[in-house]
């Protein structure tokens, strides 16, 4: 099978991309992470033509749509950026990606609570970077985060989890999807969903159940839409204490059966 594939802000992985020529090297991005994956890097700024190095940016205006303009001779790039950024995400679908990580509080490729500074008065962290807002937009259901926050250990495991879940859910449409298959994936995962929400991992199971009332293609769609998004719910410990109890009663009722039945 194939490797997992992230899209991922190429200065993380040491590249010298950054407009003071440098990089923002993350080690457990590259070292340990990236054991287990292939990255593909993306530099917006420079991809879409600034060169490097290159004139400092910011946000400017409304946050929800700013403007990308430079610090000390206020050029405005936002029309070449998101000409870029249409053009790149176009030829992203083409690398089969399961996730995308951007660096925090850039311009570009910030996630969220990107400075966004208005005509008068103070900046707001209320913004998201030009590109990763158009990434957004464009793959709605893809697993995204910032370097930063995957310091945090459930963010991170909760990042991972999807990932691999969405790589796992690809594999099986590559095999040739079939409601014996769906019904498989579902019996896999159906206690990683209790995990982050129960009432998903309900309606699922009643969506597997009644799949051939449906036409299959809309099941799949659907399908893998309500999981992805199940999955961005955190798992807590009383939703984990409830899974361990599920485990706990089907085991011992699995073992009250058996001793019942005659030898």
């Amino acid at each position: 099978m194939e490797r997992i594939r992230l899209g991922i802000s190429a200065c993380l992985l040491g590249e010298n991309v950054r407009y003071d020529g440098g990089h923002k090297l993350d080690r457990y991005l590259r070292d340990t992470l990236g054991q287990f994956v292939d990255y593909v890097p993306v530099c917006p700024e420079s991809e879409c033509g600034l060169g490097i190095p290159r004139e400092a940016m910011r946000l400017v205006g409304e946050p929800a749509a700013p403007r990308l303009v430079t610090v000390k001779t206020g050029v405005d790039h936002t029309e070449r950026m998101l000409e870029w950024a249409s053009r790149r995400v176009t030829e992203l679908e083409a690398e089969n990606l399961c996730g995308f990580i951007f660096k925090s509080r850039s311009p570009s490729s910030g996630m969220e609570r990107v400075k966004v500074y208005p005509p008068q008065g103070m900046p707001t962290h209320a913004g998201v970077g030009m590109f990763a807002r158009v990434f957004m937009a464009h793959f709605p259901l893809l697993p995204v985060e910032e370097e930063g926050r995957l310091q945090d250990p459930a963010l991170r495991e909760n990042f991972i989890e999807r990932v691999f879940t969405l790589k796992r859910w690809r594999d099986m449409l590559a095999d040739g999807p079939s409601l014996a298959r769906l019904v498989e994936f579902h019996t896999r995962h159906k206690l990683l969903l209790l995990a982050h929400s129960p009432r998903d991992y309900t309606e699922l199971g009643r969506w597997v159940a009644n799949a051939k009332r449906r036409p299959f293609p809309a099941v799949l769609e659907d399908y893998q839409a309500r999981l992805m998004t199940a999955l961005r719910l955190r798992a807590t410990a009383r939703k984990n204490t409830n899974v361990l109890q599920h485990i706990y009663i089907r085991s011992a009722v699995a073992e009250a059966l058996h001793v019942s039945i005659p030898r």
